[in-house]
């Protein structure tokens, strides 16, 4: 698991954004798998009020939770108000499980859910710290992965993701992350 909680960080930006519960873990039934030697964040790069709801970000999670030796958490990206906070403050990403950054993970999952989401995309990256272009990355940075309904035509986002995984992601993912 990262070793970095970014909790005392984060809570003094809560009482000044919009709708602060997002940021919290205050879902019930929450799987964290600290223990596991190999971490993966699943990331919404949309608010959680509507990543939440995405039916594959939780099949995905599950996925790899029941995969031995891999545990999953999910991020969203944040609000505008939260994101501009977090940057002023050197808050990086993190994660809604363990408040833990995202580039502190060994691999990071990007759901493509639409067109109209490739520049959130690049604000995720950009927000977690991760470098945008993969070419860019170091040997330290997580392998970044994408999947959905968009990387079916994966030639516009192939110079931002490690890996982009076309079709069946809760088939695929675990073994991608093997």
């Amino acid at each position: 698991m990262p070793s970095t909680n970014l909790w005392p960080r984060v809570e003094p930006l809560l009482a000044r954004v919009e709708r602060p519960a997002r940021y919290l873990n205050h879902e019930w039934g929450c799987v964290v798998k600290d223990d596991a030697p190999f971490q993966f964040c699943m990331i919404y790069p949309d608010t959680y009020e509507l990543g939440q709801a995405n039916q594959a970000v939780r099949i995905l999670v599950n996925a790899v939770n029941a995969t031995e030796g891999m545990g999953a958490e999910r991020a969203f990206l944040p609000a505008v108000d939260m994101a501009d906070l977090m940057r002023d403050a050197g808050v990086p990403l993190f994660s809604l499980e363990s408040c833990a950054p995202v580039a502190e993970f060994d691999a990071v999952g990007i759901t493509l859910p639409h067109e109209l989401a490739a520049t959130n995309i690049l604000e995720t990256l950009d927000l977690a710290g991760i470098p945008l272009r993969s070419d860019e990355r170091a040997e330290d940075d997580p392998i970044v992965l994408a999947g959905g309904p968009c990387a079916y035509n994966p030639e516009p986002y192939a110079p931002f993701f490690d890996v982009i995984l076309v079709g069946e992601g809760e088939e695929q993912l675990p073994e991608a992350l093997s």
